[in-house]
């Protein structure tokens, strides 16, 4: 049975909702104008998950008021709106077990590195300050839509970015449902017949669980309700891909796009191609486009796994920053960029599932990027270490 909780902590103050919060530590990449619209906010939680002095940032964020403590065990569900585009959710606290309960269930392998940052954070700060993203196969959205359509928000506000994240422009409704509560019992009663999922944030529930903490954050949706986009490649490989292009079966094309399934879409300096796989394995983890890439360029590139952290030679985009992938190859920093087909649902849980009866079974790194992203800050909690 999977354990979740009402959530105590902090949670952004009346009024500073829309300056505290901001995306995920993982997706703000360093010397963009993202990060620097963060880092020149003084009240933005980007100074907790990336700042130089995050337990003094924690601390005097408490002291102005910009976060204030909640002890009242409660759910908060969670309505992002954009366009015609909508998704409910919820953030909650779940109880953090190793995978082999088989409660938690992970997809994608995790980097050290990532996972001794975000453990740093916590032994400094001592809270956990951003969310793990789970799917449930449980039916909640009606008692999401009932909460949703019932009551008034705590938080109500549109997320404003400057246009340089996907989370900009996005409409934020959050409601408090108390653990205690019928909506509250109804949740932990759905959510602890089924396991759940990790969509994003592996990096966060490893790090908890190599803690040893009881609890972690996490926002839960449907499976269906979750999008997901091609997380893309930029390359330079130890081998120009000038030099190697006749041996793949590349068709010229007039523009860079997201290609279809199985086929695979390559901007260059000289022009734009595709090539479609020879050969899709029928495992749920070699049939991913993404795997059938490693199998297929990167030997050709003289690129191995043991690279695809290296920013000498791999940068990693979601589908909507196309432009941005051309723009680093006509600037020189690299020579290509690839687009895929997105990851959907269903394959996610493939893979998922084939893990459950063996734990090497996994998605490739940098596979799935979930979208619209959980705004970091509207709730955090003691770490209890």
């Amino acid at each position: 049975m999977t354990e979740i909780f009402g959530l105590t902590g902090l949670r952004p103050g009346t009024g500073f909702e829309k300056t505290l919060t901001c995306p995920p530590y993982d997706v703000i990449k360093p010397g963009t104008a993202l990060e620097s619209l963060l880092a020149a906010n003084p009240k933005s939680l980007y100074h907790v998950v990336l700042g130089d002095h995050p337990a003094q940032s924690l601390q005097d964020f408490v002291e102005d008021g910009v976060l204030i403590r909640d002890d009242v065990p409660a759910f908060y569900i969670y309505e992002q709106i954009k366009g015609g585009s909508r998704r409910l959710g919820f953030l909650t606290a779940v109880a953090v077990t190793p995978y082999e309960k088989k409660e938690i269930i992970r997809h994608e392998k995790t980097f050290e590195e990532k996972v001794l940052g975000r453990i740093k954070l916590m032994t400094d700060t001592g809270y956990v300050t951003e969310p793990v993203w789970l799917l449930s196969r449980a039916p909640i959205g009606p008692v999401l839509e009932a909460v949703a359509s019932q009551r008034e928000p705590v938080y109500a506000f549109e997320s404003d970015f400057n246009g340089a994240s996907e989370l900009h422009g996005i409409h934020n409704r959050i409601f408090k449902v108390e653990a205690g509560e019928p909506e509250g019992q109804k949740l932990m009663a759905l959510i602890g017949a089924q396991a759940l999922y990790i969509a994003d944030g592996h990096h966060r529930y490893h790090s908890a669980l190599r803690m040893g903490l009881d609890r972690c954050i996490a926002y839960i949706c449907e499976a269906d309700a979750a999008q997901i986009q091609a997380y893309n490649r930029v390359i330079r490989g130890k081998v120009p891909f000038s030099e190697i292009k006749d041996q793949l079966p590349l068709q010229k094309e007039t523009q860079f796009k997201t290609p279809e399934k199985h086929q695979f879409a390559i901007y260059t300096k000289d022009g734009c191609y595709s090539f479609r796989a020879s050969h899709v394995p029928e495992d749920p983890v070699g049939r991913l486009d993404c795997h059938i890439l490693e199998k297929t360029l990167y030997p050709l590139l003289k690129l191995d796994h043991s690279m695809i952290n290296d920013p000498a030679c791999f940068d990693y985009y979601p589908e909507y920053e196309l432009d941005a992938m051309c723009q680093q190859v006509d600037d020189g920093k690299y020579d290509l960029a690839v687009a895929l087909n997105p990851v959907v649902p269903a394959e996610l849980l493939a893979v998922a599932d084939a893990g459950i009866l063996d734990p090497e079974i996994v998605m490739p790194e940098k596979s799935t990027f979930f979208a619209p992203k959980i705004l970091s800050g509207l709730f955090l909690i003691p770490t209890g270490k």
